[in-house]
């Protein structure tokens, strides 16, 4: 049985600086749980095409289409057992989104956009990042039970404190 997580946030920093920090990849530990003690243990960086960076997404090195990436978490948060996860970015339009999908790790498919839309607020420049995951489990009715009773409370709380960190890294002046 397929799966989707939607989210949304709000955040108040201009769209390039918000999408650059979102294109690199060693900045995804800097939001994830710590629980789940992620992090980036090999990266195969293919960068976008050399006309589509702009001054500001210099600033960080950016993942493009065909970078690979593999990382390590816990399954199971504070459990001193790692999993690693390969993922690669398949799909990459500057300041507009990317996709990530899963070539091996724990789920049976994975399939991840991040989307990134410009917004002015107050008079500032915001921008409201969109998730989109669309994820199977994989091992029929007890992966059924799993992805309800574990995986869909692990998503919600990986993305709430992954909004708590971008409050922090992009705080409202």
């Amino acid at each position: 049985m397929s799966a989707r997580f939607q989210s949304e946030q709000w955040v108040a920093a201009p769209l390039e600086r918000v999408f650059a920090f979102f294109a690199n990849p060693h900045n995804l530990p800097r939001i994830m749980p710590p629980g789940l003690g992620t992090k980036l243990v090999k990266l195969n960086l293919v960068p976008p095409p050399r006309g589509v960076q702009t001054p500001s997404a210099n600033l960080e090195p950016m993942a493009g289409a065909g970078t690979e990436m593999m990382v390590a978490f816990r399954v199971i948060p504070y459990v001193p057992i790692h999993d690693r996860w390969i993922v690669q970015i398949t799909d990459f339009a500057l300041n507009r989104y990317f996709r990530d999908v899963q070539r091996q790790g724990p789920f049976r498919c994975w399939e991840h956009t991040h989307s990134f839309e410009s917004r002015t607020a107050s008079g500032r420049e915001a921008t409201v990042i969109r998730d989109e995951v669309n994820y199977e489990v994989g091992f029929g009715v007890v992966g059924t039970m799993l992805e309800r009773l574990l995986f869909q409370r692990l998503m919600r709380s990986a993305f709430e404190y992954r909004n708590r960190a971008l409050l922090k890294i992009f705080p409202e002046c």
